[in-house]
C-alpha cells in the first residue's frame, strides 16, 4: 500500500515537474523566438525608406510592438532622434564599417549629437554612429537619454564627448568607442563588456566623466574584460559628480594609460572622498597601481563582485535576443 502511494506520488511529482518546465520553456520561446515588425532601409531605393529617420517616423507613437529596421550598406548622412514615445525599436546594420551614420555638430552637448536615443528599450547592432566635428568642443556622436538601451558591435567616434550616456539603464558589448576628452560621460547606470576605447588624446585626455550627483543615485559605469588603448596617454576618468563612480575589472589597459590613472578636475581632497573610482584583476603596462592617486580603490573580490555581472543594471530582466522572425508593417498601439 504504502509502495502503491510513493509510486502516486513519484508520478504526481513528474507530471508537475513536467508542466512546469512546458511552461517555463514556452515562456522562454516568447522571449527569444519573438516576432518584430521588419522595415528596410537602402539608399538606393530598394527598401521602405531612403533615410533612417523616415523610417522611425513611420513607427506610430505609443508603438508597442518590436520593431526592426534593418539598414543597408551605405554611409547616411542624418542626424537622427528616436523619439521617447516609439520604444521597442532596433537599428541594425551589417557590419559597422559597411553601415555608417554621420553627422557633423558641436557646441551644445544635449544637441550636438548625431544619433539620439530617446525612447525605452532602443537597440542599436552593427552601426558605425560618428560626429566629425573635430577639436572645436563638444560633439556627441551618440546620445543615449532612453532606458533599457543595448548596443552591440557598434562603433562610436569623436573627439569630446563621444558617448553621452545620460540616464538609464545600458548595455555595450563588443563597441568600439573613440574620444579625447571625457568620450564616455554621464549619469546612466552601464555595463560595457568586451569594448575597445581608444584615446585619441594629445596628452592626458579623461576617457570617462561619469556625474553621478549622491550617494542615493543607482548609477555609475562598469567596464567588463574591455580593452584601452591611445595614441599618446590619458586618464581613466575624472568626477563630472560629487558621486562619481566607475569600476574596471578584467580590462586590458595600455602604456597610454598613465601611472596616476585618475584625474581630480580642480577638486580638493574632502570632495574626492566620496569618488568611487575602483579596478579589479587588470592588465598591461597601464593597469600598474602602484602609483594611482591615492583616491583610487584597488578592489578586493568581495567588493568587485556587485559590478562583474549584468545583474548590476538588472540585465536579465530586459537585455533580449535578436528577433527570429519577422513580419511587415502592421502596428499595435496603447490607447
Amino acid at each position: 500500500m504504502a509502495t502503491t502511494m510513493m509510486i502516486k506520488c513519484f508520478f504526481a511529482m513528474a507530471i508537475i515537474l513536467h508542466a512546469f518546465v512546458a511552461f517555463s520553456q514556452a515562456e522562454a520561446d516568447t522571449t527569444q523566438g519573438s516576432t518584430a515588425v521588419l522595415i528596410t532601409v537602402d539608399q538606393s531605393g530598394k527598401g521602405d525608406y531612403k533615410k533612417i529617420q523616415d523610417a522611425i517616423d513611420a513607427v506610430p507613437s505609443n508603438n508597442v510592438d518590436l520593431v526592426f529596421i534593418r539598414v543597408r550598406p551605405g554611409v547616411y548622412e542624418e542626424k537622427i532622434s528616436v523619439p521617447a514615445d516609439k520604444p521597442f525599436i532596433t537599428i541594425s546594420g551589417t557590419r559597422a564599417n559597411d553601415t555608417i551614420i554621420t553627422w557633423n555638430d558641436g557646441g551644445e552637448i544635449f544637441e550636438s549629437p548625431t544619433f539620439s536615443v530617446l525612447a525605452s528599450d532602443f537597440i542599436g547592432r552593427y552601426l558605425t554612429i560618428q560626429n566629425t566635428y573635430g577639436a572645436g568642443g563638444k560633439a556627441v556622436a551618440l546620445r543615449v537619454s532612453g532606458d533599457r538601451a543595448a548596443f552591440y558591435g557598434c562603433k562610436i567616434l569623436s573627439y569630446q564627448d563621444t558617448l553621452l550616456d545620460d540616464t538609464g539603464r545600458h548595455y555595450y558589448n563588443n563597441c568600439y568607442i573613440e574620444g579625447a576628452t571625457d568620450f564616455i560621460c554621464g549619469n546612466a547606470a552601464s555595463f560595457f563588456e568586451r569594448c575597445h576605447l581608444h584615446s585619441i588624446s594629445g596628452g592626458a585626455g579623461a576617457i570617462t566623466a561619469q556625474r553621478r550627483m549622491s550617494p542615493s543615485e543607482d548609477t555609475g559605469f562598469t567596464f567588463f574584460s574591455c580593452k584601452i588603448s591611445g595614441v599618446k596617454t590619458a586618464m581613466l576618468g575624472r568626477p563630472w559628480g560629487g558621486y562619481s563612480r566607475v569600476v574596471f575589472a578584467f580590462t586590458y589597459m595600455s602604456n597610454a594609460i598613465l601611472p596616476q590613472g585618475w584625474d581630480d578636475w580642480g577638486n580638493s581632497p574632502d570632495q574626492l572622498s566620496t569618488v568611487y573610482y575602483g579596478q579589479y584583476r587588470c592588465s598591461g603596462a597601464g593597469a600598474a597601481t602602484s602609483k594611482r592617486v591615492e583616491w583610487a580603490r584597488s578592489l578586493t573580490s568581495e567588493e568587485a563582485a556587485p559590478f562583474l555581472t549584468k545583474d548590476s543594471i538588472d540585465g536579465k530582466a530586459w537585455i533580449r535576443s535578436a528577433p527570429t522572425s519577422f513580419k511587415k508593417k502592421a502596428f499595435s498601439t496603447k490607447t
